[in-house]
């Protein structure tokens, strides 16, 4: 029966992440401690204890997930067939799968989350999520724009499709597609567009320092939704991913063809199981889900694994 690991991204992060696992956990606590030292500040504090908007931030967010997901990992001891994480989550999944250390990828994800929010001064750029719209009708859309650019930023399932851009240009793009519903993100700029490529540049330099290992199993990009095999390709598909839409749900519908039966999400919330559960509605068989986010859900999901 193989298994899929799905390391979370940016908008699952919420106060009191991580905690149960340092109180009740060595290993937590150790983790924790070298995030704290890599970064040089108090991440465990800030995860506990927020304020929530200094943990929104952008350059704290990614650290943050990537510390409590790998806790998540280290403290349920099995190993996936392959694993998939959304936009920050990769790299997650490439400290999970040993293409990475722990302490190299706090430190780049804490630089791409500051070279993001400087890519585009505050209040210029904005996100969107328009639900209900499949993503062809979204992207022939936004072609009539004529206020800024816009662009698809996220493909997170059938019928959800983040945009990007600048505000006005997405304020503009929400009008004339009329989605059913739509959903302004609480972000500091528009990720995973063009408008991100100052910041893919900066990225760049410091991944170009780091020795990328083989992954010891494979990881879908988001950029390809094809396995990455090899740190060298780790390495170019992190700098593209930057300024390049997610492709979250030609990631998840190719799970099918490789016979993945069980997905666990490792880290607080459950955003892709959620996503997960829509997108394989129609699938012959849908895979067994569970999340990781605190001791409790933990054993659940290695007493149901191993039972």
């Amino acid at each position: 029966m193989k298994r899929i690991f799905l390391f979370p991204g940016q908008g699952s992060q919420a106060v009191g992440m991580g905690k149960n696992f340092y109180e009740l956990s060595q290993e937590a606590r150790e983790i924790f401690r070298l995030a704290d030292e890599v970064l040089g500040f108090s991440l465990s504090r800030l995860c506990f204890e927020g304020p929530e908007d200094e943990l929104r931030l952008t350059c704290h967010t990614q650290p943050a997930l990537l510390t409590v997901s790998y806790i998540a990992y280290r403290l349920l001891g099995l190993k996936p067939d392959l694993a998939a994480g959304h936009s920050l989550g990769e790299y997650s999944a490439l400290v999970a799968a040993g293409s990475l250390d722990l302490a190299e990828a706090l430190q780049l994800v804490y630089n791409r989350g500051r070279y993001m929010m400087e890519a585009v001064p505050p209040g210029e750029g904005s996100m969107a999520a328009v639900l209900g719209l499949e993503y062809d009708q979204v992207e022939e859309g936004i072609k009539s724009v004529t206020s800024g650019q816009v662009q698809v930023a996220n493909w997170n399932a059938q019928d959800q499709v983040v945009i990007a851009g600048k505000k006005a240009a997405v304020e503009e793009a929400l009008a004339r597609l009329k989605p059913p519903r739509s959903v302004m993100l609480q972000v500091s700029g528009p990720f995973h567009t063009s408008l991100m490529k100052p910041a893919a540049e900066r990225l760049r330099v410091d991944l170009e320092k780091i020795n990328f290992r083989d992954p010891e199993f494979p990881i879908i990009s988001n950029v390809t939704a094809d396995e990455i095999r090899s740190g060298s390709e780790a390495r170019e598909l992190l700098y593209r991913q930057i300024s390049s839409p997610v492709l979250w749900y030609p990631s998840m519908r190719r799970l099918p063809e490789l016979g993945v039966k069980q997905a666990v999400e490792l880290g607080p919330g459950k955003v892709l199981t959620g996503l997960l559960k829509r997108i394989s509605r129609q699938w012959p068989e849908v895979p067994v889900m569970f999340n990781v986010e605190d001791m409790a859900s933990l054993e659940n999901c290695r007493q149901a694994i191993s039972g």
